[in-house]
C-alpha cells in the first residue's frame, strides 16, 4: 500500500474523500497533488456531491411539487456515499456515467 501526502494509506485517503461528500473531496483534492488515485476519488466525490447538492438546493426551492423527487436524490446521495467509499476502500474506480468523464477530464486540467 502506498502512501499519500496524509501519511495514510491510499485507500483509506481515497475513501475519507467521500466522508463527507464534495466538502472532503474539496480538502484532499487541495492537499493531494501527486497520488492520482487518491486525487481521482477527491475529484469524484467533488463532481458527485456537488451536483446532488445543488440538485437537492434546486428541488428544496419548490418543496411541495418535487418532495418525491428530493427524496430520490437524498437517497441515491446515500447510497452512493456508502458504495464509493466502499470501492475506494477496495482499491476500486467505480465508473459513473458522467461523472467519471468529467472527474477525469478535471484531473487532465489540474
Amino acid at each position: 500500500m502506498s502512501k499519500q501526502s496524509l501519511g495514510l494509506d491510499e485507500n483509506i485517503t481515497a475513501a475519507l474523500s467521500y466522508l463527507f461528500g464534495w466538502i472532503s473531496g474539496l480538502i484532499i483534492i487541495l492537499i493531494e497533488k501527486d497520488n492520482q488515485y487518491v486525487r481521482f476519488h477527491a475529484m469524484q466525490s467533488i463532481v458527485v456531491f456537488g451536483a446532488l447538492s445543488l440538485a437537492s438546493i434546486v428541488v428544496s426551492i419548490i418543496p411541495f411539487l418535487f418532495a418525491f423527487i428530493w427524496a430520490v436524490v437524498n437517497l441515491v446521495a446515500v447510497v452512493l456515499w456508502i458504495v464509493l467509499m466502499i470501492k475506494a476502500y477496495q482499491r476500486e474506480e467505480l465508473v459513473l456515467p458522467i461523472a467519471t468523464d468529467i472527474t477525469n477530464d478535471l484531473l487532465k486540467k489540474y
